[in-house]
């Protein structure tokens, strides 16, 4: 299963992004595949707050767009949320603590390690910074 990170859901949503069309291009084809596709909770929650916030988008995305975005991708037949479950707490602090992350960092060590937690076999990113858990497979599908 495919997971679908932050970046790519803004970037989608924002026509004023530089790569508006390649994410939009990207979250359509695999919406269509047929495959089984994620996006995690986390990533939608940061998605409404980074898409709305009017000191990063001037004008900010409205919330009736932004939430109305993310019901058509969850409305798609082969999406699946992910969030935490049991033995999630295991894989976030093996994850920490074996990356030393701390601060800000402790987001991404959530979705990644939900990703993990959930067998997702590729995030989908455009953020470098997921390298710090090589247990989880990124890949840029803008590139």
């Amino acid at each position: 299963m495919i997971a679908v990170d932050t970046n790519l859901l803004v970037y989608a949503l924002r026509e004023d992004a530089v790569f508006h069309e390649q994410a939009l291009d990207v979250l359509v084809r695999l919406a269509e595949s047929g495959r089984r596709w994620a996006i995690p909770w986390p990533c939608a929650h940061e998605f409404l707050a980074i898409g709305t916030h009017p000191k990063i988008y001037r004008p900010s995305t409205p919330v009736e767009i932004a939430c109305e975005a993310m019901r058509v991708w969850l409305s798609s037949p082969f999406c699946e949320t992910l969030s935490e479950g049991p033995g999630y707490w295991e894989k976030l602090q093996q994850l920490v603590r074996k990356a030393n992350v701390k601060g800000g960092m402790i987001h991404d060590a959530r979705i990644a390690a939900i990703c993990i937690h959930h067998g997702v076999s590729e995030l989908w990113t455009a953020d470098r910074d997921f390298s710090r858990f090589p247990e989880l497979k990124t890949r840029n599908p803008m590139l």
